[in-house]
């Protein structure tokens, strides 16, 4: 508490913490430290103003002490304190605490540590002071090496600086210093100056220092020539720069006997060497002899790993001779690149001669290496070269490589290793390639073979590689690098040697000359064997080679078999007619009439008529074929001639009976063309059970007028229960023309098509045409039918029971020349017929939407106005009304007065849109609908009188109400006012508050609003009230609302009449709500300054006290104002407007009496004798 902090320090382990601070204290500065431990979670209070830490091994232990060094000047001087904190490492022995006095001149009386840093390279203290004095001390010892002054100025803040081992510092004139001790001279130093040769021992050989080398020499031959071979072995290992460890000291340790019972004076050397630091080469050489020997190789590699042998080629060289594998490890730590990679050879690791010679940039001899290699092993030999070609470029040179392998007759091994070498397939490694191939073929063409299947080179010599693979028997392989025909031909008409599938596949690569040739050269050479594999080419090759071509060459060689299965490869894909008529052409002649039927059954690209005169001229056994092709390209008329004429009837009855029964009407027309017997027409007809169109055997008969011809099987299909229209259709065309009772048959059958009936009957019988179209629905064809032929009342009756709206639009349509003679018929005869109200009303709909007004005013009065069924029909009489609306408004008051059963509102709103107000009118009169007529009166008519009349006569609320806002909205405020007081109607009040407002119509409101009050309890409707008994001066009545519960806004009317002048009402109104100040106000306006003051006094405001204080000055009421003045002066911030009021208009005498009245009140203030000096120093000149 009250420390001022200067400094925090941690170890480096951040297990020790270190807070420093000072403070002034009897005329000195004080320092506190605080040292905390983060593991025992403790602290500590300390004296002390500078404090570091450091780690610092002591002599004979292995890990470092953790060393707190601080600082302090009391009273009583300066110490120095040098502990270990926590407990020691294991292993380590304590470090003894260490206190020293620490030195301040006597002319520094006040100066006391400020900083401390360590170093713990050297082992040694630096304590900065507050005056720029510097002190460096030896950790182990204590010991003060060095004193002096650095700075005149205090340097307050310090770091270690690890480029030169010392420190830094920043004084305060920003000056930064450097402090490290001379490394040279610091041992001589500490030896000469400060007489302590024991000291500059331990700190050379701490740090390793020159400066003290003759002490260690005459230490060590002391020791030694007193036989204490352990001591001078440890004052030679911790001599600094290897001083004492030369290969003499080695000789003088050999030349010593040894002890009985105790290791020999060399070996307790070494073990001390061992213990402490690295031997050198010398010594490692000494050392590695008699362990070699021991055969203990185990320590060498021990002592290797652990980085205290030197390594050189001279102990690598040494170790060979007993282990390769440790030699191997002392030549890699010694950088030996030719030792190491004769060692990895050695030992098979020949991955990682590549590796190392790639890593320490050396470039061995690899043929040679190589060589060496196979001599020993093959494999390894193979591998080895394999690795040497992994890179690129490769490590050494590939034909040399190669070269290795044959000189030992390795063709496996070299083939294998080239294959890797050559995988990138480079063209400058063309030679290779060829001499691989080239190799194989001559000893193991299968090995050849799979290489140039596997293509995976393309730079070597294809001719010459080609005729070797035919020497060895792979024509395939020679096929794929020949290029001249001659050579191919040659080798291709050997197909047994040959795999089918390549041969195909190898024509593919041939130009179209080059594939014919060896073609024609393959079944020139032996067509048996080659046939097969020829016609695969061709199927494949056909559209490179050109289908016709390859026919010609199979044609040459007369071989239709080839031509066969040639074309039948392709006929199934081709779109050629060419190839499909020789492919039939082949068929036939080889006999394989069942794919001659497959193909003119399948087939869409032969020419059918020359497949067709082809078929006749070949004579086949079995027409089928012939049948076939007929029967798909409509040939059937000349296949009956043909087959009928070469007394082949049987086929004709296999055709429609089995092949196609559809065919049976075109069939019986060919038979009747060839004037067959009508009897063996008629069995084949009843024979064939087939599906055959009816409509076609019967267009077929009908066209050679034979139609009788099919009456008793038609009649006999009918009593089998057939419906098919065809058949029923043809019936009705015999009955027609035998005129066999036809309009019944029309009538009751149900199964013909009407529309070809109608159409066959048009010509011959219209009225039959009428039935049939009418049964059928043909309606247009009906329609065209009564117009041609002026049935226009049958055309009316469908019409009417039709009721099918499309069909009225298309016969009422404008351009329809028959329009009007056909609704002359339907409103004559038709509609009177029809007691169907669905029918009407479909008509009415029709004629509406054709827009014919007045035709339908005449349909509408034939059906409402005359006597009928629909006289009241509603829908009707609206519909008679409107139409009149819109077509001749001048009967519309007529339909009105005589129709009872419209829809009125709807009727008179259309009437009103379309200007006709009267007709409205009448209606909601004639209806009682009385809010909407006067409506009609007001808004459209625009005739107050007549709707003052109108409510006056019936003498409805609503209808008053309607009235008032019209007679509001006109200006006619009073006449409006009454008439909303007859209807009992308050809702409009805000428009008639705002329309009396504006014509000062106050009396009228007063009733108004009164009426209203009854009906509403509105704020405003009672605020307005007020204001009205104000503005009519109804003063009594006033008093009396306001005194009785209401919810009018008495404040704001009060303010309202203020405003307005209104001031006795006024007075009235703030009485009651209690606003003093506003009262007081008001009666200075009615000149009561009296109550005014009163008024004033219970306001107890300064502002309503000025108000009335100046109304009395310019009333000349002074002894008022004065009265007022008494409560304003008091203010001082008001005196001044009083009194410029006062003297702005002459009145000093009684601002002087105002102002002497006041001095004897308790609140009289300075600023009051102040102005009231001010009118005496004014008056004193009247007054002499």
């Amino acid at each position: 508490e009250g420390c001022q902090i200067i400094n925090y320090r941690t170890d480096e382990a951040m297990k020790w913490l270190l807070l420093v601070g000072i403070s002034a204290q009897q005329q000195r500065v004080v320092g506190a430290m605080q040292l905390y431990s983060v593991d025992r979670n403790v602290s500590q209070p300390i004296e002390g103003h500078a404090a570091a830490f450091v780690p610092f091994t002591v002599e004979g232990n292995k890990n470092p002490s953790n060393i707190f060094a601080f600082s302090v000047r009391n009273q009583t001087g300066g110490k120095l304190h040098i502990i270990e904190v926590g407990a020691p490492a294991e292993g380590n022995s304590n470090f003894t605490k260490k206190t020293v006095d620490v030195f301040f001149p006597a002319e520094a009386p006040n100066d006391f540590p400020v900083a401390m840093q360590a170093s713990k390279e050297h082992g040694l203290l630096y304590m900065i002071t507050k005056y720029g004095y510097i002190h460096l001390y030896d950790i182990e010892s204590g010991t003060c090496i060095y004193m002096n002054r650095i700075s005149g100025d205090t340097i307050f803040v310090t770091a270690p600086h690890e480029a030169s081992n010392g420190i830094v510092g920043v004084n305060r004139k920003g000056q930064v210093l450097s402090v490290s001790i001379d490394e040279d001279n610091i041992v001589s130093y500490i030896t000469n100056q400060l007489k302590n040769p024991e000291l500059a021992l331990k700190i050379s050989v701490r740090c390793n220092l020159a400066g003290a080398e003759e002490l260690f020499v005459r230490r060590f031959n002391m020791l030694f020539g007193q036989g204490q071979y352990s001591e001078a072995a440890k004052v030679a290992a911790s001599a600094p720069k290897g001083i004492l460890r030369t290969p003499q000291t080695i000789q003088r340790f050999q030349q010593c006997p040894s002890q009985p019972g105790q290791a020999s004076p060399l070996l307790q050397y070494f073990s001390i060497l061992l213990e402490t630091s690295q031997l050198n080469k010398a010594e490692s050489l000494e050392l590695a002899r008699p362990v070699l020997q021991q055969g203990r190789n185990q320590l060498l590699e021990k002592w290797l790993v652990e980085g205290k042998l030197e390594c050189s080629e001279e102990l690598g060289d040494l170790i060979k001779a007993h282990d390769s594998t440790l030699a191997l490890s002392v030549y890699l730590r010694a950088n030996i690149p030719q030792k190491v990679i004769i060692c990895f050879a050695e030992t098979n690791q020949f991955q990682k001669i590549v590796l190392y010679a790639k890593k320490v940039n050396y470039t061995p001899d690899y043929i040679f290496l190589l060589r060496n290699v196979m001599r020993g092993n093959v494999e390894n030999g193979a591998s080895f070269a394999g690795m040497l070609v992994q890179d690129d470029p490769p490590l050494a040179d590939i034909e040399s490589i190669t070269n290795v392998f044959m000189e030992q007759n390795l063709i496996p091994q070299c083939t294998s290793f080239l294959l890797d070498a050559l995988k990138h397939n480079k063209p400058e490694e063309g030679h290779l390639q060829t001499r691989l191939l080239e190799m194989n073929l001559m000893s193991a063409p299968q090995v050849a073979d799979a290489i140039l299947g596997n293509q995976m080179f393309t730079h070597y010599d294809r001719a010459h590689i080609a005729q070797l693979c035919e020497q060895a028997q792979l024509l395939q392989r020679a096929l794929e690098h020949y290029t001249d025909i001659f050579d191919i031909k040659r080798a291709i008409v050997h197909t047994h040697l040959l795999k089918p599938e390549w041969l195909v596949e190898y024509f593919g690569s041939l130009s179209v000359d080059d594939s014919l040739e060896c073609l024609k050269a393959m079944l020139t050479a032996n067509l048996r064997q080659n046939l097969q594999i020829c016609v695969q080419v061709a199927g494949k090759y056909h559209e490179q080679l050109g289908t016709t071509k390859l026919i010609e060459l199979f044609e040459s060689f007369k071989s239709f078999e080839g031509l066969f299965y040639f074309l039948g490869s392709i006929v199934n894909f081709s779109q050629e007619a060419e190839v499909h008529f020789r492919y039939i052409q082949a068929a036939c002649k080889t006999g394989q009439i069942k794919e001659v039927e497959r193909i003119c059954r399948e087939s869409s690209c032969y020419d059918p008529e020359r497949v067709k005169n082809f078929l006749k001229e070949a004579k086949l056994a079995d027409q089928l074929p012939l049948i076939i092709v007929c029967d798909r390209f409509n040939f059937v008329h000349d296949l009956v001639m043909y087959l009928y004429k070469n007394n082949l009837q049987k086929y004709i009855e296999i055709y429609v009976q089995k092949v196609n029964p559809s065919r049976l009407p075109a069939v019986v027309g060919g038979l009747l063309d060839v004037d067959c017997a009508e009897d063996i027409v008629k069995n084949l007809i009843l024979t064939v059970r087939g599906q055959f169109s009816t409509d076609e055997l019967v267009e077929e008969v009908e066209k050679r007028n034979r139609l009788k011809l099919l009456m008793p099987w038609l009649e006999g299909r009918v009593h089998e229960g057939v419906n098919e229209p065809a058949t029923h259709n043809a019936l009705a065309k015999i009955y027609i023309d035998s005129n066999n009772n036809p309009e019944r048959f029309l009538r009751e059958n149900q199964f013909y098509d009407s529309e070809v009936i109608g159409k066959y009957c048009e010509k011959r019988d219209p009225h039959l045409a009428c039935v049939s179209y009418e049964r059928g629905g043909c309606d247009m064809e009906l329609i065209r039918v009564c117009n041609a032929n002026s049935l226009f009342k049958y055309a009316a009756r469908h019409l009417v029971r039709k009721r099918d709206q499309a069909l009225w639009e298309h016969v009422l349509n404008p351009e329809n020349t028959f329009r009007r003679p056909l609704i002359d018929q339907v409103v004559q005869t038709a509609l009177s017929e029809t007691q169907d109200a669905d029918d009407v009303s479909t008509t009415v709909r029709a004629f509406m939407a054709a827009d014919l007004p007045n035709e339908l005013i005449e349909l509408l009065e034939k059906i409402v106005l005359e006597n009928s069924v629909f006289s009241d029909h509603r829908n009707l009489q609206n519909l008679l009304i409107l139409t009149a609306v819109k077509a001749d408004p001048t009967r519309v008051m007529e339909y009105i007065t005589r129709l009872d059963n419209y829809d009125a509102p709807d009727i008179a709103n259309i009437a009103i849109t379309n200007q006709l107000f009267e007709e409205a009118f009448a209606i909601f009169k004639k209806f009682d609908v009385n809010t909407s007529a006067v409506q009609v009166l007001i808004e459209h008519v625009k005739n107050l009188d007549r709707a003052y009349e109108f409510a006056e006569r019936c003498n409805d609320p609503t209808v008053w109400s309607e009235l008032a806002r019209a007679q509001l909205s006109s200006g006619a405020v009073k006449e409006a006012i009454d008439s909303y007081i007859k209807a009992d109607d308050p809702s409009a009040y805000l428009d008639v508050i705002e329309a009396a407002r504006a014509n000062d119509g106050y009396e009228d409101m007063v009733r108004y609003l009164q009426m209203a009050r009854k009906k509403a309890r509105e704020a405003i409707i009672e605020t307005e009230l007020v204001f009205a008994y104000a503005k009519v001066n109804r003063l009594a009545d006033l008093e009396e609302f306001i005194s009785s519960p209401n919810i009018a806004q008495i404040q704001q009317v009060g303010d309202r009449c203020y405003d307005e002048g209104l001031y006795e009402p006024a007075r009235i109104l703030y009485n009651n709500v209690s606003n003093y100040a506003r009262l007081a106000s008001t009666l200075v306006h009615l000149e009561e300054y009296q109550a005014a003051v009163d008024g004033a006094r219970k306001a107890n405001s300064t502002k309503t006290w000025k108000e009335v204080c100046f109304a009395c000055v310019e009333a000349g009421e002074f002894r008022m104002a004065q009265m007022c003045g008494l409560h304003i002066v008091v203010h001082a911030d008001e005196l001044e407007e009083l009194i410029n009021f006062y003297q702005s208009r002459g009145f000093f005498q009684e601002l002087i009496q105002l102002l002497e009245a006041a001095l004897g009140l308790e609140r009289a203030h300075m600023g009051m004798f102040t102005e009231l000096a001010i009118p005496y120093s004014a008056l004193i000149p009247l007054l002499t």
